[in-house]
């Protein structure tokens, strides 16, 4: 795709980075069949390649406004599109670089501004959304259906094992997930401990920066990460071998530190090597031999699992967790559309109630449609927002690999 970028923008490493990702599509149009605002509208600007030109337009200097932002805001950012493309459009980073830039072209109305401000300010630090969660957990019971399923229950069974072991791998603890589905991380421990793989905490460590980035506050993102790196540092000179992630969507982050921290000079080189040493719990555990006897206690339960757009797009790990569970003995059941996002994504969810919800829908009738006991994913915000329209237990994947690991096999 050619450009004409105007001299302001093509001056900066945003302008120079978005034009080298313009110039890799070659207008194919395959994005499109694979976009879920696509399929639930059927207008070509809420599809990749019509997100594509109106970023153009901005970036060549033609009138942009409302409307531009609203086809913008409409994007998960899934990357399901990335999958599909057969040039290797970037297209998540773009629609990136695309909606900052339009920040400061067209400001958003006082009431829009002040409420994503509000998620920015609240859902990435622990100490503020735990004691709103807590309150909300103990009124539960009283509010309605509608209302209920919104919130998560409390969670027992989060104990960790804290004994050295062989090896030794950082953890990032997350920010909502901390609070809302703490048992993930401590079954994560758990598995690990019996595989000799010790999991440390990095205290001065916390959000991966996602929600910041992809609302477009850029600075206050970026500090995010500086943030973490500075915690990691010292453990990873130590010998910390891996830093894991439990939650799809922070992994997927962490790994674009390299990336995002290129043009700082304090921090590239430590963003390389953190990017470089991230892993996803499904890439460590896929490596490992995990115990024959924990086989017997998985056999034949049913699990549907939900694949995040973060692990299967974002991180290109699609059929790893299967994979695994497979292995361990669980029956997957057969899951219509396994690329469709589920309408989570993040703040997606909350600032556009209508479409995620759709999303859901189609989501879950997919998921049940073969009956299986129990929802499986990868990702704390797919997991809070699958379970908040079903019956059927929704899980962290690591918690059923937990279950069946820590169980002797039954007798003769």
């Amino acid at each position: 795709m050619q450009t004409r970028m105007i001299e302001r923008f093509a001056r900066t490493p945003q302008g120079q980075e978005a034009e080298r990702i313009l110039r890799a599509c070659v207008h194919c149009g395959f994005c499109t069949a694979t976009c879920p605002t696509y399929q639930l509208l059927g207008d070509e600007l809420d599809g990749p390649r019509g997100r594509i030109y109106l970023i153009k337009q901005l970036l060549e200097g033609e009138a942009v406004g409302a409307r531009t932002r609203l086809h913008l805001d409409r994007c998960l950012t899934c990357r399901s599109c990335e999958t599909t493309c057969p040039s290797g459009v970037r297209y998540g980073r773009l629609a990136d670089i695309g909606r900052a830039l339009l920040e400061d072209e067209v400001p958003r109305p006082r009431l829009d501004a002040f409420s994503r401000m509000i998620l920015r300010r609240l859902l990435p630090f622990p100490g503020r959304v735990g004691p709103l969660l807590r309150i909300a957990q103990l009124v539960r019971p009283l509010l309605p259906a509608s209302l209920r399923g919104r919130v998560p229950a409390v969670q027992s069974g989060t104990d960790r094992p804290r004994r050295q072991r062989t090896r030794r791998v950082l953890l990032l603890e997350g920010c909502v997930q901390s609070v809302a589905t703490p048992r993930t991380n401590a079954a994560a421990a758990r598995v690990l401990d019996r595989l000799d793989i010790e999991l440390v905490e990095a205290p001065g460590a916390g959000c991966c920066g996602a929600l910041s980035h992809h609302l477009s506050a850029e600075a206050e993102a970026l500090g995010f990460m500086r943030r973490n790196i500075d915690a990691w540092w010292p453990h990873l000179e130590s010998g910390a071998e891996a830093i894991v992630v439990t939650a799809s969507g922070c992994a997927a982050v962490v790994k674009e530190y390299r990336q995002l921290l290129q043009d700082d000079a304090a921090y590239a080189a430590k963003a390389a090597r953190v990017a470089a040493l991230t892993r996803d719990i499904g890439e460590v555990l896929r490596a490992e031999d995990l115990p024959a006897a924990a086989r017997a206690r998985a056999a034949g339960r049913r699990v549907a699992f939900h694949n995040p757009c973060t692990l299967q797009h974002g991180q290109r790990l699609s059929g790893a967790v299967e994979a695994i569970l497979e292995r361990t003995g669980f029956r997957l059941t057969r899951v219509a559309d396994p690329h469709l996002c589920c309408g989570s994504a993040g703040a997606y969810s909350i600032l556009q109630p209508e479409l995620s919800q759709r999303l859901l829908r189609n989501k879950l009738q997919a998921l049940e449609a073969d009956d299986p006991e129990v929802i499986a994913t990868a990702n704390v915000g797919c997991q809070l927002h699958l379970a908040s329209r079903t019956q059927r237990p929704v899980r962290h994947w690591i918690e059923l690999l937990d279950e069946v690991m820590a169980q002797p096999s039954p007798g003769p």
